[in-house]
């Protein structure tokens, strides 16, 4: 059966430990957020969604939203997570089960630029080893291996939000930009900011005095970045001067590159000196008492805990941002950083005021648009204002402005009508329908 809720939201888990004005934010839209201190193993996280009837799941990037989970918990409608990375989120699963998936790519972006610029200018400058050397009284006053990085090649692998800010302020810093990205709109950007395109990752590698890594764990086509940068590491600088600083930093995500590559390419002085912040296998918050540094044994790689967005500032910008994406997708079925379709915003704006909104997932077989437009139809109403988006995993989201809202029994003659005419019982996923006030909402966070 379809998941089906005919009012806003109300009722909201959160853990992981978000920023605590989040649930603020959340109340102010009526949506009442129930807080979970402990990290939930999969039993103990559905028992908690089940307890309170959760149609929204906030969580950062460590706990597993599995198909078990999805399956185990009809009163979800979204997963929001408060982050960038979306992979400890089964997406096909949401999907199937007509779920959307929302994550934050705008808000820590400044956080992780700073780390990024900090981490250029201490390693090239070998700040953190000649601390470590005064701390035991060691006076090594000396100019080897110590860089400007003006003037110099940075390689970015992935041009995003976070990429493209790094290149900005690296730019300001006197430092040449050359990037790898295999996304159409990315690399026009690029050239059009007059950075230098490379077209493979060895390339960009062997050209570039420093790299830093600013990619997803998974592409734009959802093919997996797990090993991506494992045979390019061992090229870092090979065509530039054999002074080159020959710096790496991946503050993006833990599986692009191995750990024995990095190892190796550090071995090999391929890599002089690195920076990480994410690992391929990372604890969950409170267990890492037992996970074990595999760089810990190697001086000239820097390590820290996954810390690129744990700033004072960025957790409040994250919490008030997933809070309007929700408040918007609660209120008026509008969507906004859907990790199904980056970058792609629906809304029916003005149109929706004193009017129902009919938001549905289904399938992409043919004849399931047509049938909720068949239901519309039959129920009498007319669709004042739509619009529609198709995502690759079989699933699409559709918003429709109707002049008076359909009864239950219409929407499940909907529901009945989309299954024959798709041949598919699954044709319809979700079905929210949100009454709007004549003014819409007087505030986004407010009734």
């Amino acid at each position: 059966m379809p998941r089906i809720l005919l009012e806003p939201f109300s009722r909201a888990l959160v853990i992981e430990s978000p920023h605590p004005s989040l649930d603020g934010e959340l109340a102010r839209m009526g949506i009442q957020a129930t807080r979970v201190a402990s990290v939930p193993d999969e039993d103990a996280l559905i028992a908690a969604i089940q307890g309170v009837d959760a149609q929204i799941l906030f969580k950062r990037s460590q706990v597993p939203v599995t198909r078990r989970v999805i399956e185990a918990c009809p009163s979800l409608h979204a997963v929001q997570l408060c982050c960038i990375g979306d992979d400890s989120v089964d997406k096909v699963a949401c999907a199937e089960n007509g779920l959307l998936v929302f994550n934050d790519p705008i808000s820590n972006g400044r956080s992780v630029v700073e780390l990024a610029i900090g981490h250029l200018i201490a390693l090239s400058r070998r700040l953190y080893e000649t601390d470590v050397a005064m701390s035991a009284s060691r006076w090594e006053k000396n100019d080897r291996g110590r860089y400007e990085v003006r003037g110099k090649v940075l390689g970015i692998v992935g041009l995003g939000n976070i990429g493209r800010q790094v290149a900005r302020a690296s730019e300001a810093l006197g430092m040449q930009i050359a990037f790898f990205d295999n996304r159409l709109v990315a690399q026009e950007v690029g050239t059009e900011m007059g950075w230098k395109r490379y077209n493979t990752l060895s390339e960009l590698f062997r050209a570039s005095d420093m790299v830093t890594a600013h990619t997803s764990a998974r592409d734009s086509w959802g093919r997996d970045n797990e090993g991506l940068l494992n045979e390019a590491l061992s090229e870092l600088a090979a065509d530039r001067p054999d002074n080159s600083p020959r710096v790496f930093l991946n503050l993006a995500r833990g599986n692009v590159h191995s750990v024995e590559a990095l190892r190796a390419a550090v071995g090999a002085s391929a890599v002089r000196y690195a920076a990480v912040d994410v690992y391929p296998d990372e604890p969950a918050p409170g267990q890492s008492a037992s996970w074990v540094n595999p760089y810990a044994d190697l001086p000239n790689v820097v390590c820290t805990p996954h810390i690129g967005a744990a700033t004072q500032e960025a957790q409040p910008r994250i919490a008030h941002r997933v809070a309007e994406t929700m408040g918007y997708f609660s209120r008026y079925g509008w969507m906004r950083d859907c990790v199904l379709a980056p970058r792609v915003k629906l809304s029916v704006g003005e149109a929706a005021w004193g009017r129902a909104v009919l938001a549905v997932v289904h399938s992409t077989r043919r004849g399931t648009k047509k049938a909720i437009d068949d239901a519309i139809y039959a129920a009498g109403a007319s669709n004042l204002f739509s619009t529609h988006q198709d995502f690759e995993v079989g699933v699409a989201y559709d918003l429709s402005v109707l002049d008076s809202a359909l009864s239950p029994e219409q929407i499940d003659d909907l529901v009945a009508h989309a299954r024959e005419l798709a041949g598919d019982d699954g044709a319809i996923r979700a079905v929210r329908q949100i009454p709007v006030p004549a003014h819409g909402w007087t505030a986004l966070s407010g009734a």
